[in-house]
């Protein structure tokens, strides 16, 4: 294994991650625009991962995020105080009255059926996470005062606005010179990108960052539109063909960028509700592939990848090495797929029966 982890008892917490956290409204089995009723929970690509290993896994986590101080942001501190992720560093900035300067993200998701796709409408404009800029949060007191053994961001905190980029790169520079790994997740959202630049801007950014990376993680679609890599030889499937592209193309990313580890979800989906699934990781010039799970029923699809990242970084975390740590992900990101919202709400103890091949006979 090519990662060193810092020792546990060096460091306050385990994973620190820096991302917006938002309310998503989920119509459950109606749409968005005919529902008359929303069931809320919080949500975001990179505090996913820090609450899946905090409410899975048992370690400490933090969130580096900001919120508007109004009802609807302490509504979704009272949602991270449910996922028990630290709120320490969560900078609160003044509300206007009516949200002209600043204001909370929501994210209004339908799950999706059948062949009628998830889909999401997110209204995060100006937002408080939005503005952060650098000199904002003191890294060096987190990495260097308290500690932290890992550092996760991604690519939706930095496709949020022009300073968010900066923001990221300042806290993986402080977090590498403490030692600290650095994973990020590529989470290529066009939505987010269009108005600003689309594929060419966040490909300048991801580029920028990428040299610091330890830890790559992203699926086809990321890799291609968020850094250029383009998957050939790819079916539809989850096969020996699809994973054997995925190899060749990540032989070709580790030769421009010194990432010790890549990983990526396989999924195809037949239809919202039955996926293919599966993952694959790099690490130490090794491939390992997970179990592949044939027509994975899918209650809620989203932060599935989340998941995988959280099962895989508990792993390596954990000690436990590549082929643990991409099991561990997998079986992870599948069973958060069959309960409702962004998070997990599985145990530790159900990732590892998952593992194992357990069967979904009735446990009483």
């Amino acid at each position: 294994m090519t990662l060193q982890v810092k020792p546990e008892e060096n460091c306050r917490w385990d994973l620190v991650s820096l991302g917006e956290v938002m309310l998503r409204l989920d119509p459950g089995d109606r749409r968005v625009w005919t529902t008359r009723t929303f069931e809320v929970s919080e949500g975001g690509g990179e505090y996913n991962v820090a609450r899946g290993l905090k409410r899975c896994f048992g370690l400490n986590t933090a969130i580096i995020t900001a919120l508007a101080d109004n009802p609807v942001g302490h509504l979704v501190e009272d949602l991270i105080y449910q996922g028990g992720v630290d709120q320490q560093f969560v900078r609160w900035m003044p509300y206007d009255g009516v949200g002209r300067a600043v204001r909370n993200g929501l994210n209004f998701t339908e799950r999706g059926f059948g062949v009628r796709p998830a889909l999401g409408c997110s209204d995060r404009g100006h937002t408080a996470a939005s503005q952060l800029k650098v000199g904002d949060i003191d890294w060096d007191e987190i990495f260097g005062k308290h500690g932290a053994r890992w550092f996760h961001t991604g690519g939706i905190f930095c496709a949020l606005s022009e300073s968010t980029p900066a923001v990221a790169k300042q806290a993986m520079e402080a977090a590498r010179k403490q030692g600290t790994i650095v994973s990020y997740d590529l989470n290529y959202r066009e939505s987010l990108w269009k108005a600003v630049g689309g594929k060419k801007r966040a490909r300048e950014v991801n580029r920028e960052l990428a040299p610091l990376v330890d830890v790559m993680l992203g699926n086809e679609e990321d890799f291609s539109a968020a850094l250029g890599f383009e998957v050939e030889g790819m079916d539809e499937h989850i096969s020996k063909v699809e994973a054997d592209s995925f190899k060749a193309m990540i032989e070709t990313v580790v030769k421009e960028f010194p990432f010790k580890v890549v990983a990526t979800t396989l999924r195809r989906a037949i239809t919202a509700t039955r996926n293919d699934w599966g993952a694959i990781c790099y690490d130490d010039g090794g491939f390992y592939q997970s179990r592949q799970y044939e027509a994975l029923e899918i209650l809620d699809r989203v932060g599935g990848g989340d998941s995988f990242a959280s099962g895989l970084i508990y792993g390596f975390l954990s000690g436990q090495g590549a082929q643990w740590a991409v099991d561990c992900g997998a079986a992870h990101g599948a069973l958060a797929m069959t309960t409702p919202g962004d998070t997990t709400m599985v145990t530790l103890k159900e990732v590892t029966q998952v593992m194992r091949g357990v069967g979904a006979r009735i446990a009483r």
